[in-house]
């Protein structure tokens, strides 16, 4: 199955299907790998292959998989502290200008957009919103500080993945090479669609 997002609904269905059963492995939003968090951290890990290893989890029938790969760790950790270092120094260059407050808004936005998932790492302190309009174009500064707490939680969960089956009493490791598999094919497809165009 396309290793995407599916619904619960399109699950649900793949369950309830007659005739044979149908089978899944699909990867799972982040957000589920912190509602899981507290369980997974009691399971032991278990090596699926070298630099990859693996935490099974079996819940309602299912088996949830929590894989780490050292390679994507290091891969996403150099991600994340390229994109931190550049959001700092852009929030540090706004700091200098000398911007209005609606401007600064507007600035900030762009920063926002920008830094995507990064930037809850940071905390932002803006002053209170002028009263009169005249006000507005002055200048106005604004403080940010690293949230440490959340930049630790994010680094906990660099380079892992949460895979969701039916298929309980499958070995951990032939998971992870049938995981890597519809990545391969999803590629094919890819550049299959890109040839016809």
């Amino acid at each position: 199955m396309d290793r995407g997002i599916p619904t619960e609904e399109v699950l649900e269905e793949m369950r309830q299907a007659g005739g044979p059963p149908v089978q899944y492995l699909v990867g799972t939003p982040k957000g589920r790998l912190g509602k899981l968090e507290a369980e997974l951290l009691k399971q032991p890990w278990q090596q699926a292959r070298e630099g990859v290893r693996v935490k099974l989890l079996p819940q309602d029938g299912e088996l949830y998989v929590c894989v780490e790969s050292q390679a994507r760790i290091g891969k996403e950790r150099s991600m994340r502290r390229r994109r931190l270092r550049r959001l700092i120094g852009g929030l540090k260059e706004l700091q200098e200008q000398r911007l209005g407050y609606e401007s600064l808004l507007l600035k900030l936005g762009a920063a926002k957009k920008a830094a995507g998932r990064d930037w809850a790492l940071i905390d932002i302190t803006l002053p209170q919103r002028p009263a009169k309009k005249a006000a507005l174009r002055e200048r106005c500064d604004f403080s940010f500080q690293l949230r440490r707490d959340k930049l630790r939680i994010a680094r906990r969960r660099e380079g892992r993945y949460l895979l969701r089956s039916n298929l309980t009493g499958t070995d951990p490791g032939k998971l992870w090479t049938m995981y890597l598999q519809l990545t391969q094919v999803e590629q094919a497809f890819k550049d299959l669609k890109g040839d016809l165009r």
